[in-house]
């Protein structure tokens, strides 16, 4: 078995939580959010990023607006939106959940 490829899969599995956590509460632009992700040890490249953006914001969960930028072009700011909030939250109860079961069975092997 391949110990990194179960590892990307694991990241995979907890990426969109990880987006709308660190979009919660401020604006932000996509390269923000890599870096934050980044940051954190999550490591994703704008060809992964960009499509689940994409997807959150047609699913409801986050919006978007423009800015203009003193550097070039407009930028695209991702935010959550009530829904999302309201999912972010949900999903962090079934987080807490899964960890908690996660390490009750780490303690009783």
């Amino acid at each position: 078995m391949d110990l990194n490829n179960t590892k990307a899969q694991m990241r995979k599995g907890v990426l969109e939580y990880c987006i709308l956590l660190v979009i919660d509460g401020k604006p932000l632009y996509a390269s923000d959010i890599i870096e934050e992700l980044k940051n954190s040890k999550m490591i994703v490249v704008e060809g992964t990023l960009y499509p689940l953006l994409t997807r959150l914001k047609n699913d409801g969960l986050l919006a978007y607006k423009w800015e203009e930028s003193t550097q070039g072009p407009p930028r695209k700011y991702y935010e959550l939106t009530e829904e999302g909030r309201f999912f972010l939250n949900e999903m962090g109860a079934s987080w807490d959940e899964l960890v908690e079961a996660v390490k009750t069975i780490k303690e009783h092997k």
